[in-house]
C-alpha cells in the first residue's frame, strides 16, 4: 500500500528500482526525523520481494558507529556462504575485514573490490535491492566500502537505496549518489494521514496538530497518541512537544510496556546486531532473568520487529532505539553491556567494547582486552577503529607507563596510517600526562617525527627524533620499524642532505633478508638516483609493471615516487590517477596530495603545463585544509617550474617566496635545490648562461654527481650548457664524464635526451651534428617536448655558426613550434631571433598553424565534458567545483584548457561550441585522450 502523500516519491523509487533491476543503480533519500524515510524503505522492500528481488538491509546505529564493518556485516552476513565463489584473495580479505577468518591485514580497496564483486556475483542469479537506513550512524569502514560500492553499480543489477538526515556528517556526503529529497506532506496529505488513524479528533484539535507538525508524518502519528480524553476533544495545552520533544512521545510509549519488556528491549538496542540468539542467552542470563517472548508488548505496539526465521529483530524507526536508552539509568545501561559482553566469547573485538561500556573507572583487564581487540582492528586495514579502541584502552588504564603506552600507540597507529595530525598530537600530549617517560619510546619518538616534519617542518628534529628511537627503542614489530624507515626517508628526501641517509642504511640492516619492496626500491633508487644499478633499474621496472594491479595505494605512491626521481612516471600515471580518485572518494586527503603532486611533475615534464599548474593548485589548497605544508613544497616547484619556463616573473617570484620562505628556515634542503633548478631554466631562457651555470652547480657542481640529491639529474644539461656557453669547457667536459660513468643515459629517455644533448653542446663543430641527430634520435624523445625543443634550438643554434642556414632553419622552426605549443615566451623569443639570424623574418607559411574561424573540435574528456556543460549553464568556478567535488582552481585549470578546444575565448560561447562540437565530432575524428583529472 502507497504511504500517503508520496505518490511522487513511489513514482520515482518505482522508476529507480526497475533502473537497478536492469542495469543498477543507487539512491539516497534525505529528510528529516520523522518525515517517512523508513516507511518509504519498507514499501520499497516489500515491491522488491514481490518482483522476486532479494533485498538485503542495514541501519547504522550510534552504539556500533565505532565497531568497525558493523554495518557491512549487517548487509553482507546472509551472503557469508556464497563468499567462496569470490577470487581466493578477495575472499581472504573480506572474510578477515568482517571477523570470520584470520589473516594479513587487507587494505581498503581490495575490501571495497571484494565486496561489490559479492553483490554483482549474487546479482547474476537474481537481482538484489541493499537497503540501509540511517547512513550517518554507519560506522566509517562499511560507509565507505558501501559509498565505493554505490559508484560501480552501472550494469550489475544491483540497487543500493540509503536514507539520512540532512545536515548530518557522513562519508555519503562525498559520493555524487542521485538524491531524493522527501519533505513534509502537504495539508491534505497530512490531514488524510491523520484523519485515517484519528478520526474522532475534534476539529479544533486536527487544525493544531496539523500546524504544529508541520506536516511531519512521525509527529502527526505520534502526538495524538500521547493526548488524553479530555484533550482530543478540544482541551489542548498551550505547547505541543515538538522536534527534540518528539523522542518523548517514544518514552511515554515505551514507559507503559511491561519492565520485563522495556528490559529485553534495552538489550536489543545496546547489543545493535539484532541477533535473537544472542539476545535470547542474554536475557535468560540477566537480572532478574527473562525471556525474548516478552518482546511481544513492544510487537503489538510496532516498536519492534521480529523476523523468527531470519534471527533478528529490528527497531521500527532509530529514534525508538535512542529513546530506549536514553531511558535507562547509567546502571541499567552498564549493567545491560556487562551481559550482552559475557554472551559474546566468540567475538571477542565486541566482547570487549561492551565491557568497556560496562566499566567504570579504571580497569586493567578490559584495558587489555580492548588493546588486543585493536590489534585485530588494525590488521583488518580499520586504523581509525584501531585508534578508537586503544583510546578507550589508554582511559580505562590505571596511571602510569601502560596507559602513556596504550595513548602512545594510538597515536602512533594514527599518525601513521590516517594521517590526522592534531589527532595524533593531542593524544601524544595524553601520553606524556600518563607517563612522562613515555616520550623515550619508540612509538611516541616516531609519531613525534611524523607529527613534527609534517607540522612545524623542523626537519632536523624529526630526523633526530626518528633516528634516537630506531638506535635506542624497540619497535613493537617488523611493521612498526617498516613504518618508521618509511618515514624517515621522506624526513631525508626533503632534508636534502647526503648526511641524513647514513642512520636509514644502518637501521634498513636490521630486516635484511627480508626487506619489503618499497624499503628496497627507497634504498636503492630513491635515496640516490644517480648511482641506480642496473638490477635496481629492472626492479622498479617490475614494480610499475605491477601496478595496473596493484590494489594497496599506498604502495602505488611509493612505487611512483621512486619511478619520479629517474623520470618514469608516465608508466604510474593510470594507477596515480585511480589512488587520486579513490583517495577523494574514501577521504584520504594524505593519499590524494601525494598522487597529485607526483602527476603534476609529470604533467610539467610531459608539457602539460596547465594540468600541473590545476593539479598543484589543488595540492596547496589541499595542504592548506588538511595542515599538511610539508608537500605545499613540492606543489609550489611545479608552480616555480612552470612559471620559469614560460617567463612569468611575478608568478616565479611568488612561488620561490612560498617554497623558499617555508623551506629555508626549517632545514628543508630540497626546498633550495628546487629554487635552483628553477632560477637555472629561468636564466638560460633569458640567455643568461652564467646564471645558468651558478644556479645548476648549487645542486651538483661541474663533475660530480652529488650524491642524494635528486635534482643533480635534473640540471645536469642546464650545468653543460651554461659551462659551453660561458667558456667553462673543462667543467663540462668533467661533467659529461661524470654523468657518462654513472650511465645516467640508461636511467630514462629524457636522461638520454640529456646526456646526449650535453655531449653535442659540449663537442667540437665536426663532431657536434652527428652527435645533435643522435639526440634527437632518442627513443620516446617527444615525450619531452621542452628538453626536446631545448635540444633542437641548440642544434640550430650550431648549424646556424657552422653556416648552414638552410638546415639550421628545420630544427629551429621546429623549436619554435614547439615553444609557441607550450607558451614558453623567452624561448620563442630565442628561437625567434635565431631564426631571423639565418635570414628568415618568420615562421614560413607551411609550419605555422591553420587559421580558421572554425577550428576543428578536438576531444574533451569526459571530466572536461562534464565541466564545460555544468559552466555552459551559467555556474561558477566554485559552484562546478562543489558538484564535481574539485577545487575551483582545478576547474579554472581545466576551462583554460577547454576554450581552444573548443576554439572559444569566453564562458558565454561555451553552451554553442559545444553543440558545434558535437556536431563536427563525427567529420573531424580525434585519437583517444586519457583523462588527467578522473
Amino acid at each position: 500500500m502507497e504511504p500517503v502523500g508520496r505518490g511522487s516519491e513511489m513514482q520515482r523509487l518505482e522508476a529507480f528500482l526497475a533502473g537497478a533491476v536492469n542495469d543498477g543503480a543507487a539512491l539516497l533519500l534525505s529528510g528529516e526525523p520523522g518525515v517517512g524515510k523508513t516507511l518509504l524503505l519498507d514499501t520499497v522492500a516489500e515491491i522488491a520481494s514481490q518482483q522476486g528481488v532479494r533485498v538485503l538491509r542495514a541501519a547504522g546505529a550510534q552504539f556500533e558507529a565505532g565497531v568497525s564493518f558493523a554495518g557491512l556485516h549487517q548487509v553482507l552476513q546472509p551472503l557469508k556462504s556464497d563468499m567462496a565463489d569470490l577470487d581466493p584473495y578477495q575472499g581472504a580479505a573480506l572474510s578477515t575485514a568482517l571477523g570470520m577468518a584470520e589473516g594479513p591485514p587487507p587494505d581498503q580497496l581490495t575490501v571495497c573490490s571484494a565486496s561489490l564483486a559479492l553483490l554483482q556475483h549474487m546479482a547474476r542469479r537474481s537481482p538484489l535491492l541493499v537497503i540501509i537506513d540511517d547512513v550517518p550512524w554507519l560506522d566509517r569502514p562499511s560507509a565507505i566500502v558501501l559509498g565505493f560500492v554505490a559508484r560501480r553499480l552501472s550494469g550489475s543489477h544491483v540497487g543500493l537505496l540509503t536514507a539520512a538526515r540532512p545536515g548530518q556528517e557522513s562519508y555519503f556526503d562525498r559520493y555524487s549518489i542521485p538524491n531524493l529529497t522527501v519533505g513534509p506532506l502537504d495539508d491534505a496529505a497530512g490531514e488524510e494521514l491523520l484523519t485515517s488513524r484519528y478520526p474522532a479528533l475534534a476539529a479544533p484539535v486536527r487544525r493544531r496538530l496539523l500546524a504544529e507538525a508541520e506536516g511531519n508524518p512521525l509527529a502527526l502519528l505520534e502526538l495524538p497518541a500521547a493526548l488524553s480524553i479530555a484533550q482530543r476533544a478540544g482541551n489542548l495545552p498551550a505547547v505541543l512537544p515538538l522536534g527534540q520533544r518528539l523522542q518523548s512521545l517514544f518514552a511515554g510509549r515505551i514507559h507503559d510496556l511491561p519492565e520485563v519488556t522495556r528490559h529485553i528491549l534495552l538489550l536489543a538496542a545496546l547489543e545493535s546486531s539484532g541477533d535473537l540468539e544472542v539476545l535470547q542467552a542474554a536475557a535468560t542470563t540477566a537480572k532478574p532473568p527473562s525471556d525474548i517472548s516478552a518482546l511481544a508488548p513492544a510487537e503489538r505496539i510496532h516498536l519492534v520487529a521480529v523476523d523468527d526465521r531470519a534471527g533478528v529483530v529490528s527497531f521500527r524507526h532509530p529514534l525508538t532505539r535512542s529513546a530506549v536508552v536514553e531511558l535507562a539509568t547509567s546502571e541499567e545501561r552498564r549493567s545491560a553491556h556487562r551481559v550482552i559482553a559475557e554472551q559474546l566469547g566468540d567475538h571477542p573485538e565486541r566482547r570487549a567494547w561492551h565491557m568497556a561500556e560496562a566499566t567504570v573507572g579504571v580497569d586493567e583487564t578490559c584495558a587489555a582486552l580492548l588493546e588486543q581487540a585493536a590489534t585485530r582492528i588494525l590488521a583488518r586495514g580499520d586504523a581509525v577503529g584501531a585508534v578508537a579502541a586503544l583510546t578507550r584502552a589508554a582511559e580505562l588504564s590505571p596511571p602510569g607507563p601502560a596507559r602513556g603506552r596504550r595513548f602512545a600507540e594510538a597515536a602512533f597507529a594514527g599518525a601513521g596510517v590516517t594521517g590526522e595530525l592534531e589527532d595524533a598530537a593531542r593524544l601524544l600530549a595524553d601520553a606524556h600526562n600518563a607517563d612522562p617517560h613515555v616520550k623515550d619510546s619508540f612509538q611516541a619518538a616516531v609519531t613525534a617525527a611524523f607529527v613534527l616534519v609534517n607540522g612545524d617542518g623542523d626537519i632536523d628534529t624529526a630526523h633526530r627524533l626518528i633516528v634516537g628511537a630506531l638506535e635506542d627503542g624497540e619497535p613493537v614489530s617488523d611493521l612498526g620499524l617498516v613504518h618508521a624507515l618509511s618515514a624517515l626517508s621522506m624526513i631525508c628526501f626533503f632534508g636534502g642532505r647526503a648526511e641524513l641517509w647514513k642512520p636509514f642504511y644502518d637501521a634498513l640492516d636490521r630486516l635484511e633478508p627480508h626487506v619489503p619492496r618499497s624499503l628496497r626500491l627507497i634504498s636503492e633508487t630513491f635515496a640516490d638516483p644517480a648511482r641506480t644499478s642496473p638490477a635496481a633499474s629492472a626492479a622498479l621496472d617490475a614494480a610499475l609493471a605491477g601496478l595496473a594491479n596493484e590494489a594497496d595505494p599506498t604502495a602505488v605512491v611509493q612505487v611512483a615516487f621512486t619511478a619520479g626521481t629517474i623520470d618514469r612516471l608516465a608508466p604510474a600515471r593510470p594507477a596515480l590517477l585511480r589512488v587520486v580518485q579513490i583517495g577523494r572518494e574514501v577521504g584520504a586527503a594524505g593519499l590524494v596530495i601525494q598522487a597529485q603532486v607526483l602527476l603534476a611533475l609529470d604533467s610539467y615534464w610531459s608539457g602539460l603545463w596547465d594540468d600541473a599548474i590545476a593539479r598543484a593548485d589543488e595540492v596547496v589548497e589541499l595542504c592548506q585544509v588538511h595542515r599538511f605544508p610539508l608537500f605545499a613544497i613540492s606543489a609550489h616547484h611545479v608552480h616555480a617550474a612552470v612559471a620559469a619556463s614560460r617567463g612569468e616573473e611575478d608568478a616565479l617570484s611568488q612561488a620561490l617566496r612560498a617554497l623558499t620562505s617555508w623551506g629555508t628556515p626549517r632545514g628543508a634542503g630540497l626546498a633550495t635545490q628546487m629554487e635552483a633548478h628553477a632560477r637555472s631554466v629561468e636564466a638560460l631562457g633569458r640567455g643568461d648562461y652564467d646564471g645558468a651555470y651558478r644556479w645548476s652547480a648549487r645542486i651538483s657542481p661541474a663533475g660530480v654527481l652529488a650524491a642524494h640529491v635528486q635534482f643533480a639529474l635534473w640540471v645536469l644539461m642546464d650545468l653543460v650548457e651554461g659551462a659551453v656557453h660561458t667558456g667553462r669547457l673543462a667543467e663540462a667536459s668533467a661533467h659529461i664524464h661524470a654523468v657518462q660513468e654513472a650511465g645516467v643515459a640508461s636511467l630514462s629517455p629524457r636522461m638520454a635526451l640529456s646526456v646526449r644533448a650535453a655531449c653535442a653542446m659540449a663537442a667540437d663543430d665536426q663532431d657536434a651534428p652527428e652527435l645533435f641527430d643522435e639526440a634527437l634520435a632518442t627513443v620516446d624523445a617527444d615525450q619531452w617536448p621542452f628538453y626536446l625543443g631545448r635540444v633542437q634550438l641548440a642544434y640550430g643554434q650550431r648549424l646556424r655558426r657552422l653556416r648552414r642556414p638552410t638546415d639550421a632553419r628545420v630544427q629551429l622552426e621546429r623549436a619554435l613550434e614547439t615553444f609557441e605549443r607550450l607558451g614558453a615566451h623567452p624561448w620563442q623569443l630565442r628561437a625567434s631571433a635565431e631564426l631571423r639570424a639565418t635570414g628568415r623574418s618568420s615562421l614560413p607559411a607551411h609550419r605555422r598553424p591553420p587559421r580558421t574561424s572554425t577550428p576543428p573540435p578536438a576531444d574533451l574528456t569526459p571530466q572536461e565534458r562534464a565541466i564545460a556543460e555544468l559552466a555552459a549553464t551559467g555556474l561558477t568556478n566554485k559552484q562546478v567545483g562543489e558538484q564535481l567535488y574539485l577545487s575551483h582552481r582545478t576547474v579554472s585549470g581545466h576551462l583554460h584548457r577547454i576554450f581552444p578546444k573548443l576554439g572559444i575565448t569566453s564562458r558565454a560561447a561555451l553552451r554553442r561550441a559545444l553543440d558545434q562540437h558535437d556536431a563536427g565530432a563525427s567529420t573531424h575524428p580525434q585519437g583517444d585522450v586519457p583523462d588527467p583529472t578522473s
